[in-house]
């Protein structure tokens, strides 16, 4: 009897914290996403962009578009791969896969989509995907002088703009049994990646400029297809990843675990998004979105869980947050959902076309008061963004579509299984 009260005890206390979290709301210290300096900004330098969470800057995006409407370019783009485009300037850069083994970066004019160079890396180590990945689904990132670019068992890669090597580095290979595809977070002088796999699972920092390891810390997940994201507490700095079972934050400089907290699924693939002093991470197949306060010291479970919801949470798209809104697609029914971000509230669902099992793979987007969800078969719904679900209307591409979009002075950049296009307004 008294075991049975003590877990009784426990339960009452860990609701009773997790109720308290949710009513005092976002309290504490600031919390934002780091987001890079200098030109960047104006920049599509990274997964989800410059913000790292799928937010347009500017304004002038066409809501409208069709496999020949509004469309500026197309261009042809060889091999196979799911990576999102980046955007640097006067050029684009992305990932693909040769069916031989090879993998490449590839960029392509800006103005024009021509394309400008080719680099193969130097490493054809073979690796098991599951049917929907590809050698080339991680996105790169660039800080203006290096692009760097992660191909799992073939190793981590750095060229520089005019797509000559830099240097590459092999991490060996990794057991997981769909294969690899988080992005690398580029975070001041570093390369941050997550690797959880059956053989070794690890978080690990590399020096930008050498490929030189920093440091590696030793992980437990055994699955697992997210980027880390580095989120400002205060005055200092959190690396946080949305894994397996927990999300965890780890010190920049060395690695050290901060904080974790319990409640993710067993397979893991949204990025975090942050804001009102959350820190808002999806789980598993339609499994639950955990609402966390950062900035916590050990298991944070009963104290930082701001609110946790089951409904309408995504399987593979990030979720996407602008201003008091959280977004998501539950990618298991093609049902958008929105929260009340700071509370948790259900504010909205409704249904994104036809249900689909596993039907989006690309995740949301924001830009001139619209968010804009598109599904593998290249559909995008364009939703007024706010407190209520309005339709706006439905644009096809009649391609299928597994890469994120980026979104640069006015135009969409949408990289479907066979192109490149470029999407705006007006013609240059």
């Amino acid at each position: 009897m008294s075991s049975r009260l003590a877990v009784l005890f426990v339960a009452v206390a860990v609701g009773v914290a997790t109720e308290t979290a949710r009513r005092a709301g976002a309290t504490g210290p600031a919390v934002a996403m780091v987001e890079p300096g200098g030109d960047a900004h104006a920049q599509w330098p990274r997964w989800r962009g410059p913000s790292g969470q799928g937010l347009a800057v500017g304004g002038g995006y066409p809501d409208a578009w069709s496999d020949t409407e509004n469309v500026v370019w197309r261009t042809a783009v060889p091999g196979r791969g799911h990576s999102s485009p980046i955007v640097w300037k006067d050029r684009i850069v992305l990932t693909t896969g040769y069916d031989d083994g090879r993998v490449a970066i590839l960029a392509f004019g800006r103005s024009d989509g021509r394309r400008l160079w080719e680099t193969v890396v130097p490493d054809t180590t073979a690796e098991k995907l599951h049917g929907k990945n590809s050698h080339a689904s991680a996105t790169p990132s660039t800080d203006g002088r290096r692009v760097y670019a992660f191909f799992g068992n073939k190793g981590l890669v750095a060229v520089d703009l005019d797509g000559d090597l830099v240097w590459h580095r092999s991490l060996g290979t990794f057991a997981n049994y769909h294969g690899t595809a988080g992005s690398p977070l580029l975070y001041e002088d570093r390369l941050i990646l997550f690797q959880d796999h059956r053989d070794g699972a690890f978080i690990a920092a590399f020096d930008a400029g050498t490929g030189r390891e920093l440091w590696r810390t030793e992980r437990h997940g055994t699955v697992g297809w997210g980027t880390p994201v580095a989120v400002r507490v205060g005055d200092r700095v959190e690396i946080v990843v949305n894994g397996q079972h927990r999300v965890v934050a780890y010190h920049p400089a060395t690695g050290r675990e901060l904080w974790s907290c319990e409640g993710s699924t067993m397979e893991v693939i949204p990025t975090p998004v942050v804001g009102h002093g959350l820190v808002f991470c999806p789980s598993g197949r339609a499994g639950p979105t955990l609402a966390i306060r950062p900035g916590g010291r050990g298991d944070v479970t009963a104290t930082h869980l701001a609110w946790k919801e089951t409904k309408g949470s995504p399987f593979v798209p990030s979720p996407l947050l602008e201003g008091d809104y959280l977004y998501m697609v539950n990618d298991m029914a093609s049902v958008a959902t929105c929260y009340r971000a700071a509370t948790g509230e259900l504010v909205w669902q409704g249904r994104l076309g036809e249900a689909q099992r596993e039907g989006f793979s690309a995740s949301p987007v924001f830009a001139d008061g619209k968010v804009f969800f598109t599904n593998d078969r290249g559909e995008t719904f364009v939703l007024k963004a706010g407190a209520e679900f309005e339709l706006l209307r439905v644009n096809r591409l009649g391609a299928s579509v597994l890469a994120s979009p980026a979104l640069v002075g006015g135009r969409f950049y949408f990289r479907t299984d066979r192109e490149l296009l470029a999407i705006g307004a007006e013609r240059p």
